[in-house]
């Protein structure tokens, strides 16, 4: 869904396109324009420029098998080099504006799950092997198959639910919501604020910053999500020039009422040389060796499943935001944008980042008016240029970004009216689907439930036969998926 009409007030002309980027790009066939296309790009680069700080934290706070830490200075370029790349590469391939990053949930899976048994190389060899896997997959035609056998209304239901995740991710990181710190004794988990109340400057600067984008989106301002990034990080700029919040750790100590992730603060230092040390520190056969081959296996499954479907599920989601799927709710060039995701995943193994996957914040570029893969081309230079200016990419906090979060949730919720809730065999699965995501904080345990909930519900009606054959093959993987920690602790 656009929230801006088009630069110059009339809709282009799609049987013209007026050169031969635009004929590549199809930005006047999709009914966009470069200014779309360009605020689009800034926009997704803002909402999720995090993934330069919080990778780096997360991989260099574990320690693998011999005691070792990866560098975080080598980590934060590294995110950065192989987001910018890839998030290219899917822009001229995909010609889809999905930006690509190194994935959340993968990346703590690699630091605390996998590395401990191996080595780092060891580790990240394996998830080389997992996006190989999956780039077979999709060339062999099998993952794009399984993408359109899945049902329509299920599909936006796999949409719905991420702009419910996204929200949450939004009022979380930005501290709105929080988990109560006594939640064993008391049967709410999580609250609004701190103790219920809003006593920090940094949640006030999300509360304003959000109304501000609220307004503007409703007004129906061109560029109305960015403009709000920008103003609530000018916002917070000044109020911690005035009063001095800090961070929200100090010493490793918890500061409730800090800055979550950055603190806005205008950098001393603009420029620095990136290390890319880390490229190419991987090994795909030594951890087979060292631990046996269940351990790697069931890691490589447990990371393919949630790669496979994660994407899957934001390429609907994103298709959606930009009425850009087709009758079966498939999005243009699908089988290139599953490629490019699967080559990301062993990319960012080869250089020591972690799987790097589709980023659902790409919605806020959507809804900036992002409908090509000129977006990625910006978000994607931004990214290589972070690696060179990364105290400026420091400046951003969570309070400031996730207020494009919020509203681009709402703007995904809409797509919930087209849900034939009356039609229970549909309806219990697109549930299930869109509940589960933002409550276990997995797109793919939302589409797992939803998948195996849609199976079951039909062979109880009789109805067997109106379910794809892949159905059943996806459906048996996620409840292995599922079942994965009984597995182990039989088998091992």
């Amino acid at each position: 869904m656009a929230i801006a009409p088009p630069d110059n007030g009339t809709p282009p002309d799609p049987a013209h396109p007026r050169n031969g980027f635009d004929r590549f790009f199809e930005i006047t066939a999709r009914g966009s324009t470069p200014g779309r296309e360009i605020r689009g790009g800034l926009a997704t680069f803002f909402t999720m420029a995090y993934i330069v700080v919080l990778n780096p934290l997360i991989l260099g706070g574990a320690v693998d098998g011999d005691g070792k830490k990866l560098a975080i200075p080598a980590l934060a370029a590294a995110t950065a080099l192989v987001a910018g790349v890839m998030t290219i590469l899917m822009g001229v391939v995909g010609r889809f504006p999905i930006a690509m990053a190194a994935g959340l949930g993968v990346n703590a899976l690699v630091a605390y799950e996998i590395a401990p048994q191996m080595t780092w190389a060891d580790a990240m060899g394996l998830v080389v092997i997992e996006g190989l896997i999956i780039a077979v997959l999709v060339l062999t035609g099998l993952r794009t198959a399984v993408f359109r056998a899945v049902p329509t209304q299920l599909k936006t239901a796999i949409g719905v639910g991420i702009g419910l995740f996204l929200t949450i991710i939004g009022l979380v990181n930005a501290g709105f919501v929080r988990r109560i710190p006594d939640a064993a004794n008391t049967t709410v988990p999580v609250g609004l604020g701190i103790n219920g109340e809003i006593v920090s400057w940094p949640l006030l600067v999300f509360v304003v910053g959000l109304l501000v984008t609220i307004v503007l989106v409703v007004r129906r301002v061109r560029g109305a999500i960015l403009i709000g990034i920008l103003a609530s990080t000018v916002l917070a700029i000044v109020v911690e020039a005035v009063a001095h919040v800090g961070p929200s750790f100090v010493n490793g100590q918890a500061n409730p009422k800090g800055w979550a992730l950055n603190v806005p603060e205008l950098p001393k230092k603009l420029v620095d040389v990136p290390d890319l040390s880390l490229l190419g520190n991987f090994n795909v056969l030594d951890s087979w060796t060292r631990v046996g081959w269940l351990v790697p296996l069931m890691f490589v499954f447990t990371v393919l499943i949630t790669d496979f479907f994660d994407t899957m599920g934001t390429m609907v989601a994103i298709g959606q935001e930009g009425s850009m799927l087709d009758e079966h709710g498939v999005p243009p060039r699908a089988k290139e944008i599953l490629l490019v995701d699967s080559l990301a995943a062993a990319a960012g193994g080869a250089a020591s980042v972690s799987s790097n996957t589709s980023y659902i914040e790409s919605a806020a570029g959507v809804a900036e008016g992002a409908r090509t893969g000129v977006a990625n081309l910006v978000t994607g230079a931004l990214f290589l240029l972070a690696m060179f200016l990364a105290p400026l990419s420091l400046v951003v906090p969570f309070e400031a970004a996730s207020t494009a979060l919020v509203v681009v949730g709402f703007l995904m919720m809409t797509a919930v009216r087209t849900i034939d809730w009356t039609d229970y065999e549909i309806a219990i699965p697109a549930f299930l689907t869109i509940a589960l995501m933002p409550f276990t904080y997995s797109i793919s345990n939302g589409i797992g439930a939803g998948l195996i909930t849609f199976v079951l519900v039909k062979v109880a009606r009789g109805k067997a036969r109106e379910v794809h054959p892949l159905l059943y093959g996806v459906a048996a993987l996620f409840v292995l998926y599922f079942l994965r920690g009984p597995i182990e602790s039989v088998v091992l």
